[in-house]
């Protein structure tokens, strides 16, 4: 199973360049970690995150929300304007269970290719923030289990 998540509520550009977690931000990790752990399947090997703060940060409240022992690491590839198939082709050679936490408009691309049975297809799959969508391989295509909102 694959996990995607879109990072929390960052603050803006002109209160801080770096773009850390807000309160908000903080808070919607913690009500996602709530209804995550009441999901018996969410159960990562290990979570990968980008090189942006927010994302980072997110990882690293949802490992800690859990009471997760997994590797939270930095991966490339999987920034916002990032091409999309590069990572599905990462993920689709997975065998593990893996959650990715990322931004738009990525994992909205990507969220649209696994429904769509690996096919690159016009519709979008808009992430909220700190959202969280459980994607798994059935045979030759993948499906889409739940969505998880954290507003």
């Amino acid at each position: 199973m694959i996990f995607l998540m879109r990072h929390a509520d960052a603050v803006s550009d002109e209160v801080d360049p770096l773009r850390p977690l807000s309160k908000r931000g903080r808070d919607q990790v913690s009500k996602a970690c709530a209804i995550l752990s009441k999901a018996p399947e969410f159960k990562p090997e290990e979570i990968w995150h980008s090189p942006l703060v927010r994302s980072l940060e997110t990882a690293e409240l949802l490992a800690q929300g859990l009471g997760l022992k997994v590797p939270v690491l930095l991966k490339k590839g999987i920034e916002p304007e990032d091409d999309p198939s590069a990572l599905a082709s990462l993920l689709m050679a997975e065998t593990r269970t893996i959650a990715v936490v990322s931004h738009e408009p990525l994992l909205g691309v990507l969220a649209a290719h696994f429904s769509h049975t690996g096919v690159r297809h016009p519709i979008y799959f808009p992430f909220p923030k700190a959202g969280v969508v459980a994607v798994y391989r059935e045979g030759e295509h993948w499906r889409t289990r739940w969505l998880v909102r954290a507003i």
